[in-house]
């Protein structure tokens, strides 16, 4: 029987799987795009918490270090919607899955313990599989690039978002990593594509409408759970569950987007191997577990 735990950790990849679906509902280019993305959920988690009452205050060193991470999620989501722009949301959901061997690698360090060969051996399987869709989809190199390093990014913010959920509240962290990525994302676009800044000041309403909803539901909720979910999940079961987050999201592009989400027979092969990792990983710990 499926577990509170598990139910909302798959019921927050779900959300997570469709916000790729945005990078083609939202008409406009990647960076504005995730500047109205943190902006609108700062601002919904800010009415949330003054609603209910939820102290601000945090320490400076904390503070710091929140506005940090938000700097890592808001390029995260620019690389991610970059990838979709410039290929698919398939392929961009599909290359997401490195996370799991970024992780395996990046929490021994910074938790200061020995490397688990399982835990390498079986990212190095998910790795294979993005390879493979490599392989099979050289059109899509750049989208595939773009992808690699947003998954890299995820495994950065989660490993350090796994840490700091004992220092403050999962919605102070959600507020101010979101101010984070507004000043990241306002800098890079300042300094590295000042047309973005027209492309925020001309939004259209209908655009305006996909991003209110992306950044309060998909967002704002999402990454306030999230991080409530660390207290109960390690940074690398976090990631690999997202290896789920294809299968939604390639899913809910195909019956949205139709023929131009379609791909090989060996991208979707290559995909039911990520999501048999998923599901050995969880019977192997559940094992060890007992």
């Amino acid at each position: 029987m499926i577990s509170k735990v598990q139910f909302r950790l798959q019921f927050l990849v779900l959300l997570w799987g469709f916000t790729g679906v945005f990078g083609k509902l939202v008409t406009l280019s990647a960076l504005p795009m995730v500047w109205y993305r943190v902006l609108i959920a700062a601002i919904a988690v800010f009415i949330y918490m003054k609603y209910k009452k939820i102290d601000f205050k945090v320490s400076k060193n904390t503070l710091l270090k929140l506005l940090g991470i938000g700097g890592i999620v808001g390029m995260h989501w620019f690389t991610f919607y970059l990838s979709i722009k410039v290929s698919n949301v398939s392929i961009a959901l599909s290359t997401l899955s490195m996370g799991a061997l970024f992780t395996a690698v990046l929490e021994p360090i910074f938790y200061r313990r020995k490397i688990n060969l399982y835990e390498v051996l079986l990212a190095v399987v998910v790795s294979a599989c993005v390879v493979v869709i490599f392989n099979a989809s050289p059109e899509y190199k750049m989208g595939i690039i773009y992808g690699i390093i947003c998954s890299f990014l995820s495994a950065l913010f989660a490993v350090f978002n796994s840490r700091i959920q004992k220092d403050a509240v999962p919605t102070q962290v959600t507020f101010y990593e979101m101010i984070g990525g507004i000043i990241t994302i306002s800098l890079v676009m300042l300094f590295f594509q000042p047309s973005g800044f027209e492309e925020v000041f001309t939004v259209s309403w209908s655009n305006l409408g996909w991003l209110t909803l992306l950044g309060v539901i998909f967002t704002a909720y999402a990454q306030i759970e999230s991080v409530d979910l660390f207290k109960y999940v390690s940074a690398y079961t976090m990631l690999l569950n997202v290896n789920l987050e294809p299968v939604y999201g390639i899913i809910l592009a195909s019956l949205i987007f139709g023929d131009s989400e379609q791909m090989t027979p060996v991208f979707y092969i290559a995909t039911a191997v990520m999501v048999l990792s998923i599901v050995v990983n969880g019977l192997v710990k559940a094992k060890f577990s007992k």
